[in-house]
This record gives structure tokens, C-alpha cells and sequence, in this order.
């Protein structure tokens, strides 16, 4: 079920009604319906991984937990955990990765001279497979580690897993954050309403007004054999913002949705695209992500702690499997790569950075970041490594970068008043996103306004959004990119 469809805008106003008429003791056993019933609006069957998901890591959670009290626990206790977390993770490499893995074991026979006829398989992705299996990971990890107490209501840790606003694509919850609030009920609050509904508009716009309008030209550019080297640059540049809006709308309407229920998600986004490095990038890009990847990966290597080689070789290797995680793809593989040599580059030019202070310095380090984000960016866009390659040899030699002058929007298959309203969001969004990133909520100040002016601005947004959102024909509802994640 997508947030930006009919059927969505049917369930959750029935799901919030429902959730606060019920009594406290059943208000979670309704959530917990509500999510399974949203997660099985995709494929039902696809339910059943879930729930086996949920039932491995509750039991293991528990098992590992009294496997201490006896005699070696050490051993028990890692053994409990391994075998549970292959258990989830060979679950994924079959849905994700089996079909990669054969096609690069054909490739490599290939090269030596081998020719096998090695079956490929008809495998649909689960939508959201990587993003509830890494959360209910998470979790039992923090129970081996003794970080929290398993939990040992089966219901509310399936609720915890399956929480609908951000089963799909997240953010990544942890326990000590999500599994807590879970704990208890909440009562309708009025202040909570208003400010999830002001939150979810935001996601709406960002998704339906500006994603959803950028990917009508870089569809078309990324589709086009015949594209010039300034039209591949001018689609990437888009497709970085296309990127933005589409992911941080989804986590900007699931913090919505949880807020009316009472619950606080974890912020995913925060100004990512005024970074001044690539390190500074992954503390504001998929923050959710970057954390689990530090806690989880980073920090078991070694982290920063066993000198400066080893520290960089932690981060080659985190990037990389950031890089999997995101696709099953050598493009993937790359553009994972590519960001991690650039935290590399960080690290080691760290000190000469750090003496740049002024205003202009700074600006220009947010400028070439960004560049280079969106170079990386192109990786990730293109449907294969050889794609990739393809799109590049255009660049380099099919630039003309004064054929921009001699374009028209139809050039790039999108009509002229929505490519300058696409533009138009993209100011408004960078002014958003420069008052968040010098620590000005423009959503607070709004709200100390008096009831009058929260209204205006309220149905203004959602005017807006509703009039220039890109619904497609016949409310033909475009997917969010990270459920294919």
C-alpha cells in the first residue's frame, strides 16, 4: 500500500480512528493488524517472511538471554546468535542477491574458459526486505550485548517490527527507541495531530510535487540512447534532488503518521546536500542507516581504534556493504566504493579543512561535495555498471555544454511550466533545508504563530500539493525508489 494512494488515504484516518476509540489494552493488537494488513496490500504471502523474521529473532532474543544464566554462556549465547542472523540473512540473499551471485559466477567462469548453464530464478523482492531485517537484527544483537532485555511480549515485538509507517523504507528504528514508546498507549492529542499532519503534507510535497515531477526527465534522459553529454549532467542533477524528495518524503509522511499515533520516529534526513564532506554527507543522509552501519559493522572492525590504516580499510568496508545493501549490481558495488574513498580523502585531508573558516571556503567545500555527490549519483541511477560506463563516454566526449543554450524543456520530455515549477521547489526546498541546517525549524515558528496563520499555512501546503502533485492518469500512484531496497 503506497502512502500516496487512495487506498492509503482510506486506511489511516480508519486506522487512527480505530487506535484511539479502542480500549488501552487492544490499541497495539490493532496497530499490529493495521500493519500486516498494510504490508499485505503488496503481496500477502509475502506476510509469511515477516512473521517468520519477527518469530526467529523474539525467540533467539530470548533464548540468548537465558543462555546466560547457565554455564558457557559465551559460547551459547554467540552460537544463538550467528546461527539467527544467517537465518534472516540467507533469507535475503535469496529474495536480493541469488540471481546477482549466479550471473557473477557465470561471468567469472566465462573468463577462464568455463561454460555453465547456471538457471537463473523468478524471484519478486519483497518490498521492504532489507529495511525490517536489518531493524529486527538490530534488535537482537542489542539483547546479546546486553544493551536491552529481550522482550517478551511476542505482540508487541512483532508490532515493533512491523510497525506500518516505516516497515517499507524505513527509517531503521532501533529498540531502545521504537520497542520503548511501544511500551505504553497514548491518548489523542490535538498538538499531535496538527504537527503530524503539517509533517505528512511536507512528505506529500516533497514526494508528489518535486520526485515525482523530476523523474518524468530523468526517466526519459536515462532512457534515451540518444542523450548528449549536458542532457546526462542535467538529468543526474535532478535525479539527485529526485532521489532527496522521494526518500525523505517517505520518512517525512511515516513521521507524520507516527506522530498522530503519538510515537516519535527517528529523523532520517537533515540537510544532507549543505555538506561540507562526504563524512559529514553520511551523518545527514539515511542517518538511520549510518548509525545501524556504524554500530553494528563499523565498530565491531575496529572502528577508529586500531590505528589510522585500519580506520580507513573499516570505512572501504562499511561503504561496500552500504553499497550491496542498496542493490544487487557491480554499479551499486561501485558508487558504494566511490563514497567510501571519498570519507577516505576526508580523513586524510581532515586538518587542512579544518583551517578553512571562512564563509566563502566553506561554501565552495558544500559545492564540490556536492558535485561529487552527484557524479556518484550516477552509478546508483544507471540500470548497470556497462550503463554507467555508457553514460560516462557520452559526458566525455558529448558534452557541448553550450548546447544548454539551444534546449528547450520538451528536449527532456517535460512541459515548460512544470520544469519552472519543478525549479521553483527546488528553491523552496533548499531554503527549507538552509534554515534547518543553521538550526531554524521553519515548521516551530510557524506553529508559534497564532491558530489563524497554522491553518493558512496548513491548507496552503496542501493546496498546493494537491494542485500541482504528479497523481499520473488515473491516480496511477508512483512507488517510492527505496522499496526496491
Amino acid at each position: 500500500m503506497l502512502f500516496n494512494s487512495l487506498s492509503f488515504l482510506i486506511f489511516f484516518p480508519v486506522t487512527v480512528f480505530l487506535y484511539f476509540l479502542l480500549p488501552k489494552k487492544i490499541k497495539n493488537l490493532s496497530l499490529l493488524a493495521a500493519s500486516y494488513a498494510f504490508y499485505m496490500g503488496w503481496n500477502p504471502k509475502y506476510a509469511l517472511l515477516l512473521l517468520f523474521c519477527t518469530t526467529v529473532t523474539y525467540s533467539a532474543s530470548i533464548l540468548i538471554e537465558k543462555a546466560r544464566e547457565g554455564s558457557d554462556a559465551m559460547r551459547k549465547t554467540k552460537i544463538m546468535l550467528t546461527v539467527s542472523i544467517v537465518l534472516i540473512l540467507s533469507l535475503l540473499f535469496y529474495y536480493k542477491y541469488l540471481n546477482f551471485t549466479i550471473t557473477l559466477l557465470h561471468d567469472a567462469l566465462s573468463i577462464i574458459g568455463l561454460e555453465l548453464n547456471l538457471p537463473k530464478f523468478d524471484i519478486i523482492l519483497p518490498v521492504g526486505i532489507s529495511f525490517f531485517s536489518f531493524q529486527a537484527v538490530g534488535y537482537l544483537i542489542d539483547v546479546y550485548r546486553g544493551d536491552i532485555r529481550a522482550e517478551k511480549n511476542f505482540f508487541k515485538y512483532a508490532l515493533f517490527v512491523s510497525f506500518f509507517p516505516q516497515l517499507v523504507a524505513g527509517p531503521i528504528e532501533r529498540s531502545k527507541n521504537l520497542l520503548r514508546q511501544l511500551g505504553t498507549t497514548y491518548d489523542f492529542d490535538f498538538a499531535n495531530l496538527k504537527s503530524g499532519l503539517f509533517t505528512m503534507i511536507w512528505g506529500f510535497f516533497l514526494k508528489v510535487v518535486v520526485a515525482d515531477r523530476a523523474s518524468i526527465l530523468v526517466d526519459f534522459v536515462y532512457a534515451n540512447e540518444n542523450a548528449t553529454g549536458i542532457q546526462i549532467v542535467l538529468a543526474t542533477f535532478f535525479f539527485a534532488f529526485q532521489i532527496y524528495c522521494d526518500f525523505c518524503g517517505y520518512s517525512t509522511i511515516a513521521c507524520g503518521c507516527a506522530k498522530i499515533l503519538g510515537i516519535n520516529l527517528v529523523q532520517n534526513f537533515a540537510s544532507p546536500y549543505f555538506s561540507s564532506s562526504f563524512s559529514e554527507f553520511w551523518r545527514r543522509w539515511h542517518i538511520s542507516l549510518s548509525a545501524w552501519f556504524r554500530d553494528y559493522v563499523y565498530i565491531p572492525l575496529g572502528g577508529n581504534r586500531k590505528g589510522k590504516m585500519r580506520k580507513r580499510l573499516n570505512i572501504l568496508a562499511v561503504m561496500l556493504v552500504s553499497g550491496v545493501w542498496h542493490g544487487a549490481g557491480l554499479n551499486f558495488l561501485l558508487w558504494g566504493l566511490l563514497h567510501g574513498l571519498f570519507q577516505v580523502i576526508d580523513d586524510i585531508t581532515k586538518n587542512a579543512r579544518a583551517r578553512i573558516t571562512s564563509a566563502a571556503g566553506k561554501a565552495a567545500q558544500i559545492l564540490v561535495t556536492f558535485t561529487l555527490v552527484c557524479a556518484t549519483w550516477l552509478f546508483f541511477r544507471a540500470r548497470s555498471l556497462a550503463h554507467a560506463v555508457f553514460l560516462l563516454k557520452k559526458i566525455i566526449f558529448d558534452l557541448e555544454p553550450l548546447t544548454i543554450f539551444r534546449h528547450n524543456a520538451e528536449k527532456y520530455n517535460i512541459e515548460t511550466e512544470d520544469l519552472k515549477l519543478l525549479l521553483l521547489s527546488l528553491i523552496i526546498i533548499l531554503a527549507v533545508d538552509f534554515a534547518r541546517y543553521k538550526n531554524f525549524s521553519i515548521k516551530n515558528w510557524i506553529f508559534s504563530k497564532n491558530w489563524i496563520f497554522q491553518g493558512a499555512a496548513l491548507v496552503a501546503l496542501c493546496v498546493f500539493t494537491l494542485t500541482f502533485g504528479v497523481w499520473g492518469t488515473g491516480y496511477d500512484a508512483a512507488s517510492f525508489i527505496y522499496f526496491q531496497f
